[in-house]
């Protein structure tokens, strides 16, 4: 039954949100493959209703460049070629994570720079390539026991990390080799390969992070850098503080908006005291507060899923946790299969971990309502286990100074990497630096998509001329409408659940009714 609720949850939650996904073919290296080796397929490439010429790769390197003896591995890479004759730059995308796939970006947005530039993508060891550090130990801790972010669930997530470690050892893996700076060095290999002298970097949250170090590390390899949704040194630790300073900032717009506010007159106040009392279920299906909080946190990053969120608390503060419901179960259907847990462990925990910290109590003060969950999740199991990734060398952990041509571009209300963080601690060592904020926008897609063309403008004149071309920054309000709401989606997958068994029903009525007319039997009434 839950299997059957979890389908009917996932396809009503894709057809709101539109998530989709595909794949690609990358040749396989040859058997007798040196580091650095690299062969490659031309293909055309379809984005949209356009074809273009590309080159599918695959390069060898090896899995720890620090060890003369170490293995080597397969990273893919694709190249999709301007349709200039005489192409600038080419730009480099470095997408968010960690645990996420670098070779699945939204293809609309390579095509925003194939007028006048190549598009090249390489893949992140770790998640792409011929060795995956999946944990599918974590897969089935992540779904807790009890309450999510109990303990007793921090002490299974953090044993099933280590659980996947050991396994992995087992069969090899060098965990000091899965670290940003031997991803800098793939991409560095693709680089030479290609025979680029010099490339422009486009940044997505945690690329974000292996831009900024590319640029300490190969400054004079980079052209220009743009980073979207800016995570500096230190800030995959999400701090509860700060999390409920952005609660605050929503709850203050909400108020603003007459329509909303006459759900919840006070949004803050209705959310504390949801959280602070979560219902234990709706009608029959269970309601896990752990849960509820990490899918909230998780959807808080972009606009549109924020207004869902805050309409299903609004919702439940007038006695309706129908939406509540729905966020909890769709948690073990959406949140533990959406990361490779091995990588994030080695790219996060090795950059950030602090090991004077106790992030199980850090996280989650009693006096806020919702805390960090996601922090909680990924950083107090290593309390209890966790992942053995090797430390980032403290060159790297730090912000020093960069020269690179720097663009920093913000949502004033984006969850994940707050504006400010950029605007304070970054900004200030980039000597050739600059930040734009969009206004009431969030995390990467708002950045991207809530004003497409002024996105676009910004970023292909930054790389053409080193300036950002802001005219079309207009400012852009919070939108508290929902089309699709949480409730309406919980009663729609009950409805759907009821008609499935009320036809179940008949099916098996029918089917009996035929059996009694084949062997002749009568019916008793």
């Amino acid at each position: 039954m839950k299997r059957a609720i979890g389908f009917i949850i996932l396809t009503v939650m894709i057809y709101s949100l539109g998530c989709g996904g595909g794949s690609t073919h990358y040749p396989l290296p040859p058997a007798d493959a040196k580091a650095d080796g690299w062969v490659s397929e031309a293909r055309p490439f379809e984005i949209g209703s356009e074809k273009y010429e590309a080159d599918f790769g695959t390069i060898t390197v090896p899995e720890n460049r620090s060890q003369s003896t170490s293995r080597l591995i397969s990273i893919p890479f694709i190249r999709i070629h301007s349709r200039s004759k005489n192409p600038a730059e080419p730009v480099f995308g470095l997408a968010g994570g960690p645990g996420a796939s670098n070779m699945s970006w939204g293809w609309g947005k390579a095509q925003t720079f194939l007028s006048e530039r190549d598009f090249v993508l390489v893949g992140y060891r770790g998640v792409d390539g011929s060795i995956v550090l999946n944990c599918p130990e974590m897969k089935k801790a992540f779904k807790g026991k009890g309450d999510l972010l109990g303990e007793e669930s921090m002490k299974t997530i953090g044993s099933a990390w280590s659980a996947c470690a050991e396994r992995l050892k087992a069969k090899g893996v060098d965990f000091n080799g899965y670290s940003i700076p031997e991803v800098i060095e793939d991409n560095e290999s693709v680089r030479r390969a290609l025979g680029y002298e010099r490339i422009n970097l486009l940044s997505e949250s945690y690329g974000t992070r292996v831009a900024y170090l590319y640029g300490l590390k190969h400054p004079e390899h980079i052209f220009r850098s743009a980073m979207i949704s800016v995570n500096p040194p230190g800030h995959f630790v999400w701090e509860p503080r700060v999390v409920d300073a952005q609660l605050r900032h929503y709850a203050a717009l909400w108020s603003k908006d007459s329509v909303a506010s006459s759900k919840s007159a006070d949004l803050y106040a209705t959310m504390r005291t949801v959280l602070t009392a979560m219902p234990r279920r709706w009608l029959v299906f269970p309601i896990n507060a752990g849960k509820v909080k990490l899918v909230t946190f998780a959807m808080l990053f972009h606009r549109q899923t924020a207004a869902m969120v805050f309409d299903a608390y609004a919702a439940a503060g007038n006695g309706d946790p129908s939406g509540l419901a729905l966020m909890s179960l769709a948690y073990d259907f959406i949140v533990p299969p959406m990361m490779t847990s091995g990588d994030l462990g080695s790219k996060a925990i090795g950059a950030d971990y602090d090991s004077t910290r106790n992030y199980c109590a850090d996280m989650d003060p009693p006096d806020l309502p919702l805390g960090s969950p996601m922090s909680k999740i990924a950083w107090c199991p290593q309390s209890y286990g966790g992942w053995p990734s090797a430390r980032l060398p403290e060159e790297f952990r730090k912000l020093k100074p960069s020269n690179v041509e720097t663009l920093l571009l913000s949502g004033s209300i984006d969850f994940s990497t707050p504006a400010e963080f950029a605007t304070k601690e970054l900004l200030p060592v980039l000597k050739n630096g600059r930040q734009v904020i969009f206004s009431e926008c969030g995390h990467v897609n708002d950045m991207w998509y809530a004003n497409v063309e002024n996105t676009r403008l910004i970023l292909t004149s930054f790389y053409k001329t080193g300036v950002a071309d802001t005219s079309k920054n207009a400012k852009i309000l919070m939108d508290f409408s929902v089309k699709r709401s949480f409730p309406t989606m919980a009663k729609m997958a009950l409805g759907i659940m009821a008609f499935v068994a009320a036809a179940l029903i008949a099916v098996l009525v029918w089917l009996v009714r035929k059996l009694w007319k084949r062997k002749g039997l009568k019916r008793v009434v």
